[in-house]
């Protein structure tokens, strides 16, 4: 399930709206749209006003992972595996993109758990 996907099952069970969602976090009514329309996902920049604005968690947003749950799919990889697979799909990506993934890591390590 893609980011975009939890996001529009969350707000359903919330019973919340595009507008609403609009309302809430600041972010424009077409923005959100698109993220629908185009199964796009929302970037590192909204991620923490999305979580906020919905009371949940970014782990929940972003893995599936409620409260002490595991995330979809976890196959009970170790730390260094995860680290490892981190750096191999970092490595891909283009430099907008690192950018904005060191965008969010910062917005991570300044969150409570």
């Amino acid at each position: 399930m893609t980011i975009g996907e939890r996001l529009f099952k969350i707000m359903k069970e919330k019973n919340i709206s595009m507008p609403e969602l609009s309302r809430m976090t600041g972010i424009s009514r077409h923005t959100i749209f698109d993220w629908q329309r185009r199964n796009t996902n929302p970037g590192a920049d909204k991620i923490m006003v999305i979580c906020e604005a919905l009371q949940i968690t970014p782990e929940e947003l972003l893995a599936g992972k409620q409260n002490d749950e595991e995330p979809e799919n976890d196959h009970s990889i170790s730390a260094d595996d995860i680290e490892i697979q981190i750096m191999k799909e970092c490595h891909d990506l283009s430099e907008a993109k690192k950018k904005r993934l060191l965008a969010y890591v910062s917005m991570l390590q300044n969150t409570k758990e």
